[in-house]
């Protein structure tokens, strides 16, 4: 049976299901996670929906179905989280820590008992998540699948992450290695500040002309990764923009001398 304090925990954590093509995935999907004990669904610009075939396939989960958020962007999906874990195959170009289901529902746990909004994504059925989307991520989940057949209907991708959750909710779930991403730290900032942080950095460095005409991707991931591990706080993150800011206005001030 559920214990208050798993119920609690539940409603810190979200899946987030991206771009999905056919809506009977999105009514199973929602029906998996309900019997894990979850409920929050959010629709990352889904091709159908709402839909009859989604509606079918939920059977008995339409309260979950029903209640589901949409939104635009993956970024809007997980703008309050201090954690995000990307569903996915191996990537070649986005190289995120890489977490068994087992060890990333520990890393969810600990984060929702931390007070951390958390989120699990999942990508289309076909391509998956986009390195865009995938640099959002804090890590990535891979499930051990047999290697020769390998392809997982996404429905089944969200019940086997959905069923570590619970365990894990449930103070049942065990394993081998240290599961956490990093130190919980309550005082993490959410998405939407990092990203803000980001996009500033990315700016500053064009600014200051760092890629010296160097395709600006490959350092901007190293970054990313260095700065996600941190867990930057609030005040770490005002003193790093107010570092940006000074750094924008001398290069401004140095473009303005070289021209006059």
């Amino acid at each position: 049976m559920d214990t208050p304090a798993a119920t609690d925990l539940a409603t810190r954590i979200r899946i987030v299901l991206v771009g999905t093509q056919h809506p009977g995935n999105i009514g199973s999907a929602a029906r998996a996670i309900k019997t894990m004990g979850l409920h929050r669904l959010v629709l990352v610009a889904p091709q159908k929906f709402p839909h009859n075939e989604a509606d079918m396939m939920a059977a008995g989960a339409e309260d979950v179905l029903n209640a589901a958020v949409e939104v635009a962007t993956l970024a809007e999906a997980v703008a309050d989280c201090r954690l995000v874990l990307g569903c996915t195959a191996r990537s070649r170009r986005v190289q995120l820590r890489e977490l068994r289901p087992r060890d990333a529902a520990a890393s969810a746990h600990a984060e929702a008992s931390a007070g951390g909004e958390v989120a699990l994504v999942f990508g289309r059925e076909r391509t998956g998540l986009e390195n865009e989307e995938l640099q959002l991520c804090h890590a990535a989940v891979h499930i051990p699948a047999n290697p020769d057949y390998s392809s997982l209907n996404l429905a089944a991708a969200v019940q086997v992450l959905s069923y570590e959750l619970r365990l894990a909710l449930l103070g049942e779930g065990t394993s081998a290695a240290p599961a956490a991403i990093a130190p919980v730290n309550p005082d993490a900032v959410p998405h939407a500040e990092l990203e803000g942080f980001f996009g500033q950095l990315a700016d500053t460095l064009e600014d200051i002309d760092f890629h010296k005409g160097r395709a600006p991707d490959s350092a901007m991931r190293k970054l990313r990764r260095l700065f996600v591990r941190t867990g930057l706080d609030q005040k770490e993150v005002r003193l790093l923009r107010g570092i940006l800011a000074d750094a924008q206005r001398m290069a401004r001030l140095a473009i303005g001398r070289s021209s006059g």
